[in-house]
């Protein structure tokens, strides 16, 4: 059954929050290498199609909600699988059309 969520389209809120991170991955080869990390995590979790990924990003909000975690807190590891799934998004051709992911 499909996660219900105030969030009416989970990966239009993703592409919005997390897609202008995709552009530092090309200067970084640092954070590529993190990113890449928690993308293959998500790989081996789910299948990369818009249902299963919405329904993972919208369990790991909940998650991080209940621990208190809040966007732009200074931990390293939900910001990184938050643009992990928005990598995998983008590269399966699963987010909205935006011009910083041209």
């Amino acid at each position: 059954m499909p996660h219900e969520s105030p969030i009416p389209d989970p990966l239009a809120w993703l592409t919005a929050a997390y897609g202008p991170e995709l552009s530092r991955l090309e200067e970084d080869p640092g954070l590529l290498a993190a990113v890449d990390q928690h993308a293959a995590a998500v790989r081996d979790a789910v299948p990369l199609d818009a249902p299963h990924l919405s329904d993972y990003l919208l369990g790991f909000l909940d998650e991080l909600h209940d621990r208190g975690w809040r966007p732009h807190d200074p931990e390293p590891f939900p910001a990184l699988r938050l643009t992990a799934l928005c990598w995998l998004a983008r590269r399966a051709g699963l987010l909205p059309a935006d011009d910083f992911l041209a």
